[in-house]
């Protein structure tokens, strides 16, 4: 298998299709979308429907210990992140002119605010965060491509 692209069913699992509506429920998708990479020319924001959607190329952190134990290279997947009920967006720290600009996610949070309103928060390496106002919690991943091996052939590392 090796320099070929692995595939779902080599793994025998299922595309993710995952749903937060709690804090709990994101804390797991941000876990599963951390280090995800995507250039900003991925990212959508449709006012009209309220919804802002991004196409990350996502590290598969769930795959991570079957690859080390096979000594196979670690996989990303093309994955869709999509957070519905948005009233409002921000950026910091992201300069959306240049369009070469690839940014990596680190972490997705909430900022809860009244009457179930709040910040999506999508923390973004080197100071850079996207601030989604939203009226409720309603954020989704949902795998779109095979896996295909990671260009780096290895795990992203955070050093403490």
């Amino acid at each position: 298998m090796t320099g070929q692209d692995a595939t779902f069913e080599d793994g025998r699992e299922a595309p993710l299709y995952l749903a937060a509506m709690d804090l709990e429920d994101l804390q797991v998708l941000s876990a599963l979308a951390q280090d995800a990479v995507f250039p900003i020319t991925e990212m959508r924001w449709q006012p009209r429907a309220r919804r802002f959607a991004i196409l990350l190329n996502r590290f598969r952190w769930e795959d991570l210990p079957a690859a080390q134990r096979r000594g196979r290279t670690p996989e990303r997947v093309q994955t869709l992140l999509v957070v519905d009920n948005v009233l409002k967006v921000a950026s910091q720290g992201v300069d959306r002119s240049d369009k070469d600009l690839v940014l990596s996610l680190l972490a997705v949070g909430f900022e809860p605010g009244e009457d179930g309103t709040g910040d999506v928060l999508l923390t973004l390496a080197g100071d850079g965060a996207l601030r989604l106002s939203v009226e409720a919690l309603e954020v989704t991943v949902k795998d779109v491509t095979k896996p295909y091996l990671a260009v780096s052939g290895k795990a992203p590392d955070h050093p403490v």
